[in-house]
C-alpha cells in the first residue's frame, strides 16, 4: 500500500493507519528529514527479524537505530548523561543526527549490540514523529540502500514502493526524501565523537 502524507500538516487518518500497521506487527517505509527509512514497532520481535530479512542483515549483528518522539522518550533508553550532553541535545534535536548511547534495560535484546549501546534519531519530520507519538514507543529505523553505486540511497517514494510493495506492508509518499544521511555521533563516553560525517553538522551546537 501507498499513502501520501503531507509533512505539513500530516492527516491524522493516514497517521492512525500507520500506527495500526505497527501495531499489528507490520513493516513501514517513511520519510525522515534524511534518506527514507524502513521499520517497525520495537517491541515486536518477529518484525524485527523481518526488517532484518528485508535488509540482508543479521539482527544480532547490526547496528539498528530506533526513532523517538522526543528528549523525554530518549532517557527511557538510556543510562543517564550530564546535563552538557542533554544542552547540546536539547538543541540537536529534532534534527539529522543518530546518537550512540550506553543502552538502559528498557531496550528490547535484539537492538543492543554486544557493546550495551543503542542508536537514537528523533528526525525533524512530522510525519514520522506523529507516528512514533501516536504508536506509544519508539520505532526501529534502517536507512533504504539503493544498490546503485552512484546513488546510494532511493529518494523517489514511487520507485521505492516500486521496488518494495511485496516486501513491506505500507509506503508513505511524503515526498522526495534526501540522498544523505545523518550524522553519527557516539556520546557513550561523554564526549561528543562523530563516527560518521552526514547531513548534520555537530560544530553547530557544541
Amino acid at each position: 500500500m501507498l499513502i501520501k502524507i503531507y509533512e505539513d500538516n500530516p492527516n491524522p487518518k493516514a497517521i492512525e493507519q500507520a500506527v495500526d500497521i505497527l501495531k499489528k506487527g507490520g513493516v513501514i517505509i517513511y520519510p525522515t528529514d534524511t534518506v527514507y527509512g524502513i521499520g517497525c514497532d520495537i517491541t515486536n520481535q518477529k518484525a524485527i527479524e523481518r526488517v532484518c530479512k528485508i535488509r540482508g542483515i543479521k539482527p544480532e549483528k547490526s547496528n539498528l537505530s530506533f526513532i523517538c518522539h522526543d528528549l523525554t522518550d530518549i532517557s527511557t533508553y538510556t543510562k543517564p548523561f550530564d546535563t552538557p550532553v542533554f544542552r547540546v541535545l536539547k538543541k540537536a534535536l529534532p534534527g539529522p543526527f543518530t546518537f550512540i548511547f550506553n543502552a538502559s534495560g528498557q531496550v528490547p535484546k535484539l537492538l543492543s549490540s554486544k557493546k550495551k549501546t543503542v542508536g537514537i534519531r528523533v528526525p525533524d519530520n512530522n510525519i514520522i514523529r506523529d507516528i512514533v507519538r501516536e504508536l506509544g514507543n519508539p520505532i526501529v529505523t534502517t536507512s533504504i540502500h539503493d544498490e546503485d553505486e552512484i546513488i546510494e540511497y532511493s529518494t523517489d517514494p514511487e520507485l521505492i514502493y516500486e521496488k518494495y510493495q511485496e516486501l513491506v506492508d505500507l509506503v508513505i509518499d511524503g515526498g522526495y526524501g534526501d540522498n544523505i544521511a545523518s550524522t553519527v555521533v557516539d556520546i557513550t563516553s561523554g564526549d561528543f565523537e562523530v563516527i560518521r560525517e552526514g547531513k548534520g553538522q555537530l560544530e553547530e551546537y557544541l
